[in-house]
């Protein structure tokens, strides 16, 4: 019913996103360990991905508009977002139960 329409975000918001993705980046290199030195083994490649989701959550819902937009476009994209989760998860595992076999040549 409200076709046509657009969201006014304020400037205040776009500059408040603005400091939280540089906050964020400068996270992720503060963390990395060539970088720091800081090496927590498998947890670091878990944080780098827990902060790169986080930027791209606030990518998506302000820039992007997913926030202010129709709920039916948000839900088309977690479905996509899901499905392509689904194919990587089984096509790893595909992978990792595989029977390496040697050649006897």
């Amino acid at each position: 019913a409200n076709h046509g329409s657009h969201h006014v975000i304020p400037i205040s918001t776009y500059r408040n996103i603005l400091f939280i993705l540089i906050a964020l980046t400068v996270a992720t290199v503060a963390f990395a360990p060539p970088v720091s030195g800081l090496d927590i083994g498998f947890f670091s490649v878990i944080l780098a991905f827990l902060i790169a989701t986080i930027k791209a959550a606030l990518v998506l819902a302000v820039f992007m508009g997913l926030k202010y937009d129709n709920k039916l476009n948000l839900a088309i994209f977690l479905t996509s977002i899901f499905l392509l989760f689904t194919l990587l998860f089984f096509c790893a595992g595909d992978i990792w139960t595989r029977i390496f076999e040697t050649s006897t040549l």
